[in-house]
């Protein structure tokens, strides 16, 4: 039976697709670059240690199955030039059953992209393998020179990021709805070579010194063969640890953890990095008495440690306490007292779970306990019970939902330090989502939504496990879903 025409009983999962591509990524990128793997066993250890001195960590994170999926989270970063070239990669994720969610408009930080996180959305696609991409579109409008404007253009357009057979393969998945072992192993090879480093340039070394002083990120889309991913992350519960033992393993790292302050109850992402390495490029003016070759500057390590995910009130009250720190003196995260302000603005952000899921701050998937489960196959839980009581009754348990995506400062700051640290370049704030669908070719995914869908799911199962038609199964959470939604705005 041909590939083509194998049943659907015979295709591996995108589930299935997805690890042996992330783990095809991560194995390409630490021979790429060697520190990479440093930063790997530098987060197990202190992941390690870590969960050794925090038993209660440890035992929520096993029970809600984050512990489990710890050790293959990864997330990558991709940079693409072309309308043409999202939407392909979109179709290509699409494989691996990640979507487009959330949207970033990186330029109000003085970035020329736009972009979007491709990652699973249901959480069972998320325990069994969270890896996700943050890609971003060349926002070449933003390129001043109108000559170079068009120089780029065209340098783009002869460019074909894909090979012939991740082509075939693709439109393969889609017709059939699958593809099959052998078919996945091919597809994972082929679509490895989007996002491998290729050192020779396709321009000559004064466009690509052009290209750079228009702005150093123009010039690493812009000048190659194709995207070459330009970090890999691996997921750590103690930033702060991680950070502070980097430099001991020849890491050069940033000055500063992008994101929230450190606090008792981790909220939304936290981001690091080591700085980017110098590389060796030849240009194609080579062997004709040009400069022939230099180095560029893009690829760097990353680690990062995500909290609870924030509702659109929660959000809100983030967002303008760090635009606070953030306009102290017109200063960003490069500010000498930056970590203190940050600290000190950031107690006015509730910081006990408590608080966060009274006040409506923070999304929660609760589960019944085992006394609340016998409690509720015995009928003896009003179906309208408070959530809040029955937690303090100890028949229910909250945990925190994570939070899967991206902060647009945040990224800046970590593409700005890559860069050389002084790019400061200012574009108008003009958020161009529905451009950026249009050349992606779908709509992105509302990230609040997704996980306010599956809060509300566990406030109906557990709704049903209360009024006695799903006793028998252990139901995940909570009460009453109008009160909450008012709550969280």
């Amino acid at each position: 039976m041909s590939a083509s025409s194998s049943p659907s009983s015979r295709f591996v999962s995108s589930n299935e697709i997805r690890t042996r591509f992330s783990r095809a990524m991560s194995e390409m990128y630490r021979q790429e670059v060697p520190q990479y793997g440093a930063l790997i066993e530098l987060v197990a250890e202190v992941n390690a240690q870590t969960l050794k001195a925090d038993p209660q960590l440890a035992a929520r994170m096993a029970h809600s199955g984050e512990l489990e999926r710890l050790d293959v989270e990864r997330h990558g970063a991709i940079r693409v030039g072309t309308a043409e070239e999202l939407a392909t990669l979109r179709r290509l994720f699409a494989v691996m059953g990640m979507e487009p969610v959330g949207y970033y408009d990186l330029s109000v930080a003085g970035v020329p992209v736009h972009s979007t996180a491709f990652r699973p959305v249901a959480d069972s696609a998320l325990l069994a393998n969270p890896f996700r991409v943050f890609t971003s579109l060349l926002r070449l409008e933003l390129i001043a020179d109108a000559a170079l404007r068009t120089q780029a253009a065209a340098i783009l357009a002869r460019r074909q990021i894909f090979t012939t057979r991740a082509l075939e393969l693709m439109d393969q998945a889609e017709r059939d709805g699958g593809l099959n072992s052998a078919d996945a192993d091919a597809f994972v090879r082929e679509a490895l070579e989007t996002f491998r480093w290729h050192s020779d340039a396709t321009v000559d070394a004064a466009s690509y010194d052009a290209l750079q002083k228009s702005h150093r990120l123009v010039a690493d889309v812009v000048c190659f063969k194709g995207p070459h991913i330009n970090h890999l992350t691996p997921r750590t519960l103690d930033i702060d640890a991680a950070q502070a033992g980097m430099p001991a393993r020849g890491m050069d790292a940033k000055d500063v953890v992008e994101g929230p302050p450190r606090r008792a109850c981790p909220i939304l992402l936290r981001q690091t990095s080591f700085k980017a390495l110098k590389e060796a490029i030849r240009f194609t003016d080579a062997d004709h008495g040009g400069t022939g070759s230099g180095a560029h500057t893009a690829r760097f390590g990353e680690i990062e440690q995500r909290g609870v995910a924030l509702t659109r009130k929660g959000r809100a009250l983030y967002d303008s306490l760090l635009a606070q720190v953030r306009s102290m003196d017109n200063a960003g995260s490069a500010a000498p007292d930056y970590v203190g302000r940050l600290q000190q603005v950031f107690t006015q952000f509730p910081d006990t779970h408590a608080q966060l899921r009274q006040q409506g701050l923070a999304f929660y998937r609760y589960s019944l306990t085992a006394q609340g489960l016998a409690q509720a196959q015995a009928s003896k839980i009003p179906s309208d019970a408070d959530l809040e009581n029955l937690i303090a009754q100890g028949l229910v348990q909250a945990e925190p939902i994570t939070y899967e995506d991206f902060l647009p400062v945040s990224a800046a700051g970590i593409f700005q330090s890559n860069l050389g640290g002084e790019e400061q370049k200012q574009y108008q704030a003009h958020a161009a989502q529905q451009v950026f669908e249009q050349a992606l070719g779908a709509q992105v995914h509302d990230e609040i939504a997704l996980y306010a869908d599956s809060q509300q799911q566990s406030m109906d199962q557990v709704r049903k496990a209360l009024t006695g038609a799903n006793a028998h199964v252990p139901a995940d959470v909570p009460a009453d879903a109008a009160a909450l939604a008012e709550a969280q705005g």
